[in-house]
């Protein structure tokens, strides 16, 4: 589910950059872009700005339901745990020694990291 929303998001944030730049600004005509007086059939008789304005707010309702859909599950962690709670954790050992090693010399400490034994 949470992939198909993240999919859905990444199409509609494409779809709403593309219609976002098809709009007309101020004082240019869209009819530049696909060849003239012909661009007023494409879209309709009332022409591009109706249907592009509403493709623009339908394709930016999309993008802000999903963008909460995804803000609210991400933000909730595992419910769950997998430790077991009030169980310490088990106590580290050294290996013993081979058996023909010597022993260590007075001074020197038998763990390392630790401070040598007066």
């Amino acid at each position: 589910m949470h992939t198909l929303i993240v999919i859905l998001h990444v199409a509609v944030s494409v779809a709403l950059i593309l219609v976002i730049l098809l709009q007309t600004g101020k004082g240019s005509d869209i009819g530049a872009v696909f060849g003239g007086g012909s661009s007023q059939t494409l879209f309709g008789s009332t022409g591009p700005t109706s249907f592009l304005s509403k493709l623009t707010a339908g394709a930016a309702i999309i993008f802000m339901l999903t963008s909460l859909f995804l803000a609210y599950f991400s933000g909730r962690g595992p419910s769950g745990s997998i430790m077991k709670s009030g169980s310490a954790p088990p106590a580290q050992t050294m290996p013993a020694p081979p058996a023909g090693m010597p022993a260590a010399p007075a001074g020197v400490p038998a763990v390392p990291g630790t401070p040598p034994a007066k």
